[in-house]
């Protein structure tokens, strides 16, 4: 396969209170999923070169933007807010249309973005990884 189109990614969620996976809806964008490790500088004074070795990566906030809806009790908004609210830990799960699922468990920040004329009113859930991203390969 030469490549795959975004259309179809779907970002999935459960708790401990909610235990199947369950789709969030109107998702506008995924994040870059990655991140680069910190470099631990090792040069020692008889070396002519600087070396390093990597340490920690820090992948930062994952940050999801959606549209907004808050008109009933499953909405995006109110359902992700609570979330927030109540602290809960999230477990998440990103599916792409070639069967590729990343998972992560994250506590999540809610905002709104700015309004602007002519444009779809729009929030963002910032996730605080509580671990690492797994990826499941699709099977053929």
């Amino acid at each position: 396969m030469a490549g795959i189109a975004s259309m179809g990614i779907k970002l999935n969620y459960k708790t401990k209170t909610v235990t199947t996976l369950t789709e969030i809806a109107n998702v506008m964008d995924v994040p870059e999923i990655g991140g680069k490790p910190e470099k631990i500088d090792v040069t020692v004074l008889t070396d002519t070169l600087k070396k390093s070795i990597f340490g920690v990566k820090d992948m930062g906030d994952l940050e999801f933007t959606l549209l907004f809806d808050n008109s009933t009790e499953t909405s995006n908004y109110r359902v992700l807010k609570a979330l927030e609210v109540a602290k809960t830990l999230v477990s998440f799960e990103i599916s792409y249309p070639d069967g590729t699922k990343q998972a992560f468990d994250a506590y999540i920040n809610v905002s709104m973005n700015a309004a602007k004329v002519n444009e779809a009113i729009t929030f963002k859930m910032s996730c605080a990884l509580q671990s690492e991203i797994t990826t499941t390969n699709p099977t053929p």
